[in-house]
């Protein structure tokens, strides 16, 4: 499927609360725990599929939360149920936000943190639609606040996006302009974003875009790789980049 083909609208009129997440799979880390990260697959996938890739890579003080997102009618898919973090039809400008399910799965990647030791980085990651939740939490995090206007409580250190976008991106700079505090936290917070130059799902205009919107919106520390040819997948050279990112802002012990 292709996203930018897409003229479905998103935003689905079934309450959150009637969909269950899927299974949680957790890497442990093989050395002193320092960070732990939650990673979030991409449509229609489940957390397996990248609990074992995060197995074999050299970060020995991470730990990995590989949840699954709940089954659900998708608009991009005319409605069929796929696991997905929210709705989503069209990633465009004008296409609307499905803002409750964005909130619904920000809320549960921060309860998957909030029992985390106190002294552990607390970060979130993700894949294509993944790297869109993962994005909306580092907004949340700027903003102190979800969507609805409830309380965010967390403390992110570090956001990584692979082939993905930004939701709510129309919105953001204006939401940014005056909020002194929002924009000391966007500024400080480490983003890593990674997308291949022949995606054909999740267009590469929208990566770079979502780049700029966040630099121009006050996420100033954020670093932007493009692969040449790199498809809607991930390669042994975009996971080592996010290894090395990771070890270098997250000041991890051993590699």
């Amino acid at each position: 499927m292709s996203f930018s083909g897409s003229t479905a609208g998103s935003g689905s009129r079934t309450s959150q609360t009637s969909f269950e997440f899927g299974r949680t799979h957790v890497v442990r880390p093989k050395g002193k725990h320092e960070a732990t990260i939650v990673w979030l697959h991409g449509l229609g996938d489940k957390g397996s599929s990248w609990s074992q890739l995060f197995e074999s890579l050299p970060l020995p003080n991470v730990k990995w939360i590989c949840p699954t997102a709940p089954t659900r009618p998708v608009a991009a898919f005319g409605g069929f149920p796929c696991t997905a973090w929210f709705d989503v039809g069209d990633i465009s400008e004008d296409a609307p936000d499905d803002l409750e399910g964005l909130d619904f799965s920000a809320a549960h990647v921060a309860n998957l943190l909030s029992t985390e030791p106190a002294d552990v980085k607390l970060c979130v990651g993700g894949f294509s639609m993944g790297a869109a939740a993962a994005l909306y939490s580092a907004t949340c995090h700027a903003f102190k606040q979800y969507g609805n206007g409830s309380p965010y409580p967390l403390n992110l250190s570090a956001v990584v996006g692979l082939s993905g976008w930004l939701p709510c991106s129309r919105t953001l700079r204006n939401r940014m302009q005056g909020m002194n505090d929002a924009g000391r936290r966007a500024a400080s917070l480490p983003i890593l974003l990674c997308h291949g130059t022949g995606d054909d799902v999740v267009a590469y205009q929208h990566g770079e875009k979502s780049a700029r919107i966040l630099s121009s919106s006050g996420f100033q520390n954020l670093t932007f790789r493009n692969y040449q040819g790199l498809g809607h997948y991930t390669i042994p050279e975009e996971t080592d980049e996010v290894c090395r990112w990771l070890a270098a802002n997250l000041r991890l012990g051993g590699t």
